[in-house]
This record gives C-alpha cells, structure tokens and sequence, in this order.
C-alpha cells in the first residue's frame, strides 16, 4: 500500500473535523463492519465499496478466486475442518455452508453418496461475507453417531451452492476413517465456532 502525504488543513476545518469524531465516539451504535485487517487489505485494491459487507453480499465468490483445502482436526480425529481462503482483492459472499458429500473414490455411480445433516431454522444476511486474505471455515463430523458406511473414502467440496458441480474439490479421508450419518456447520470465522455450529446440525 502506497504511502499518503499529510495535508495541510486550515484550522476551521480541522476542528470541524475533530468535532464530528467526538460525536463518532459518542456511543452510538455502528454497524457491523469487515475486520481492520480486512479493510486495510481492500485500501488499495477495490477501495471501501469493493471490501464491504454489503458488497459481498451482491456478489458470489467465484471458484478461480478461491483456495480450498480440508484438514483433520487434531483434537478430534472424527471431524475435518475445510478451508476456503478468498484470494481475490475485493470481498465476496459464500452460501451459508458448502455442499458437502461423502463416498467412494472409486465409483462411478455417486448417487448414494452420504450428504451431512446441517443446522436449521437458517435465516438473516444472504451470504457469508469473506473479506480478501481472510478464510472461512466449516466443520464436517463424520462419524458422531458411532456408525459406519461401508467403502467410504472420500470427502466432496462444493464450496458455494451456487457454483456447477465442476467446481467440487475431491479431498481423501486417509486411511481408519470411518464416516456414519455426518453433521456439517456453517461457515464460521475459526475453527472453534464452525465445529459448535457442526454440533447443533439436525434434520429440518
């Protein structure tokens, strides 16, 4: 980000100025707003409008501008956490959760696959907003009933439900994986958050 000069401001309006951040810091509710790294990182490319909340939700993340990637959670071996990191200079808006399914890596026929239960009751903005260089995250559990599916080894990745299929990333679930009736949460901002909402997912 390129450097600005200080400007010379004459003194009625610089107190003009420090009178309306006086009145900014007053208590009055502000509305929510990207973090400051986040807008830091839209400064100099897109500017306010492109970084903006309101912008995200007009305009859907494209795949390109997408990294994705799943990861096992340590501290609990049954869950994946998946990573969708928004590469491109403005924000964007992802579905409240991905499209997630589970099956065999070696089939033709994915028509059976395993697809997670997810939260209820979802409503309030119309997407999950990623500023640029921020990742959203979700949380797959496997297995959190105890059972088992038979011949299942792979982890499918849609990460916004307005994309074609062609867009799916296909992660394997490595070797002792078991997967039986899974549960997926929202996106959320960290791990944490994603695998308490993956924990509330029941039927509709």
């Amino acid at each position: 980000m390129s450097a600005r000069r200080a400007l010379l401001v004459p003194a009625t309006l610089a107190l003009g100025v420090a009178l309306t951040l006086t009145a900014c810091q007053s208590g009055e509710a502000q509305p929510a707003k990207l973090s400051q790294s986040a807008a830091a990182t839209t400064a100099g490319s897109g500017g306010k409008a492109g970084g903006s909340e309101a912008y995200a939700y007009s305009h859907p993340c494209e795949a390109k501008k997408l990294a994705v990637k799943m990861t096992a959670r340590a501290e609990a071996p049954n869950q994946r956490v998946i990573e969708v990191r928004n590469q491109g200079t403005t924000a964007c808006g992802l579905s409240y959760y991905p499209l997630v399914s589970l099956g065999n890596s070696h089939a033709a026929d994915h028509s059976k696959d395993l697809t997670p239960l997810v939260p209820g009751g979802l409503g309030g903005a119309p997407a999950y907003p990623v500023a640029p260089g921020q990742t959203a995250y979700a949380v797959v559990d496997l297995n959190p009933g105890g059972g088992s599916a038979a011949n299942v080894d792979e982890l499918n990745v849609l990460p916004d439900d307005r994309m074609p299929n062609s867009d799916t990333k296909n992660f394997p679930l490595g070797s002792g994986a078991k997967a039986g009736k899974p549960k997926l949460g929202l996106y959320r901002g960290n791990v944490a958050d994603a695998a308490a909402s993956a924990a509330t997912a029941r039927r509709s």
